[in-house]
């Protein structure tokens, strides 16, 4: 009887294996924003009343850990790469997920059972939210959505940001040696903290009001990513391990809310250093980690679904809004509820992934790679 083949990590599109912790820690920070916006929406996000008060700080550490997975990916390839085929494969890795979520933020705003007339807006204006969505472009506010900048799936606003990012590293940022991204990394950190201690948070760029600290949240997080990528081999080679970092995680996420002691609003100190120095700290010791093969089993499984599940949950989490809104249920009814919500967009998500997702990019990387997206080697 011959040898089941070991398990291997993921690869990119060029073969190189990915890094597995990382993988497992994005699926972690998915799982943890998940949780925090089915409770959170049933108290409407009071911060005092939070389970998880600090988890949408998941949003800063997906973008550090883009910086760092679209510099190990993409750094090397340019002179085999045009401009024009890395944004096309980044449209190739992200967009058919937006789509996806677009489609299901329409179907729960007409045709939620629970909305009442909660949700009775212009036609026309469902339609050009719809098309904005369907771009991951902001559109005019709806009825009920709490003033999203993306009203049928609030998490796309940071699919606009990761374009951007994307943009920006393909016109500027591949370019630039580690001292002038050093420059500019530390310029965002300033601009980061001082958004943070101003705010009392991190809590911004996410609705029309706020859109502006949409690309304040976006710079530093993936700049430092890719800084340190860049500057890997001279960091030093800690581990720790998908489990005791995923604990970190969720401890950083549940920290209670801090108060403002003489004029200093100790929250946004608090969350500017999750941002400034413990993300980034994941970042250095997730990359050398490794572990079993359960652990890698555990790490590919998240890794996977964490993108479907971050951009699909939100839809079903508006219709379960509505349904707690009008006449709440008793606590126990509530909590049932909301887990049985969290298990269906875990099954939703690993089916986006399998029927929708995977499907689609594999057409589209076959037309991507039959067109010519690369220039040839120079002689």
């Amino acid at each position: 009887m011959s040898r089941a083949e070991p398990l291997a990590p993921d690869a990119t599109s060029d073969g190189k294996t990915h890094f597995e912790v990382l993988d497992g820690l994005r699926g972690t920070a998915a799982l943890l924003v998940v949780a925090f916006h089915i409770q959170g929406i049933t108290v409407l996000f009071e911060a005092n009343r939070l389970l998880l008060p600090h988890a949408y700080l998941a949003v800063d550490f997906f973008f550090a850990l883009s910086g760092f997975v679209v510099g190990y990916a993409y750094d090397d390839r340019w002179g085999r790469m045009t401009v024009r085929g890395f944004l096309a494969r980044r449209l190739v890795r992200l967009h058919p997920l937006v789509v996806l979520g677009a489609v299901l933020g329409l179907v729960s705003y007409c045709v939620d059972p629970f909305a009442g007339d909660r949700q009775n807006a212009p036609w026309l204006l469902i339609v050009l939210g719809f098309v904005a969505a369907l771009l991951a472009l902001p559109s005019a506010p709806l009825p009920n959505r709490l003033g999203d900048s993306h009203p049928l799936n609030a998490p796309a606003w940071t699919l606009l940001q990761e374009y951007i990012a994307n943009l920006a590293y393909a016109l500027v940022l591949r370019r630039l040696g580690v001292w002038p991204l050093l420059a500019l990394t530390a310029l965002a950190a300033t601009v980061s903290a001082a958004t943070a201690l101003t705010l009392g948070s991190y809590d911004t760029g996410w609705g029309l009001s706020n859109f502006w600290g949409a690309p304040v949240r976006l710079a530093y997080p993936f700049l430092a990513g890719l800084l340190l990528y860049r500057v890997r081999h001279r960091l030093p080679r800690i581990r720790l391990g998908f489990l005791p970092l995923s604990l970190v995680l969720l401890l950083a996420f549940a920290a209670p809310v801090l108060p403002e002691v003489h004029g200093v609003k100790l929250n946004g100190l608090y969350q500017a250093a999750c941002v400034l120095l413990l993300f980034p700290t994941i970042l250095v010791l997730g990359q050398h980690s490794s572990g079993g093969a359960l652990t890698l089993r555990l790490c590919k499984v998240a890794g996977r679904i964490s993108y479907p599940l971050y951009i699909t949950h939100y839809p079903f989490v508006y219709v379960y809004m509505n349904w707690v809104a009008p006449a709440p249920a008793s606590p126990a009814a509530t909590a049932a509820v909301a887990i049985l919500l969290y298990l269906f967009t875990l099954l939703f998500a690993a089916a986006a992934l399998q029927l929708w997702d995977m499907p689609i990019r594999q057409r589209l990387q076959a037309r991507i790679s039959r067109g010519g997206s690369t220039v040839p080697p120079r002689r």
